[in-house]
């Protein structure tokens, strides 16, 4: 989740929200790591999960994330929910919540569900730090 946080700081530069991701294999290896780039790119798909997950695909040359973890500093929302469970990635790990678009535990409950997904989920990893690049981040904004 540190390097996850590291890539979210790279966000900053483009006044893009702090949001980084990592994709590690099923060894423990980095696949992808990224950070949101939607000001940037001017682009609404931009996320982090979304960036990491194409990344991985190409660095594997297949959409199959099979056996693969997410580290996200963000709960991920509708969009990198479902792009996470489309590419099979089995495992995601995420700092903190996001009360406004969080598809995992704030705003739906969509992976609780063992009948609609097998992701495995571990949430609150490094929460403060997470919380705190946010939260400095939209008082900047704001100000």
């Amino acid at each position: 989740m540190k390097l996850a946080i590291k890539e979210a700081k790279k966000s900053l530069l483009t006044n893009d929200v702090p949001v980084g991701a990592i994709i590690v294999d099923s060894n423990g290896n980095i696949i992808s790591k990224t950070h949101n780039s939607k000001e940037k790119n001017q682009s609404v798909i931009d996320h982090a999960e979304i960036i990491a997950i194409n990344k991985a695909n190409k660095k594997t040359n297949n959409w199959h994330l099979d056996d693969c973890t997410i580290y996200v500093t963000l709960e991920p929302c509708m969009m990198c929910t479902g792009a996470i469970i489309e590419s099979r990635i089995k495992r995601l790990v995420y700092g903190t919540t996001s009360p406004k678009y969080g598809y995992i535990e704030s705003v739906e409950h969509r992976v609780t569900d063992p009948q609609k997904s097998n992701l495995q989920v571990t949430s609150n990893i490094c929460k403060k730090d997470c919380e705190n690049l946010l939260k400095k981040f939209f008082k900047t904004l704001r100000s």
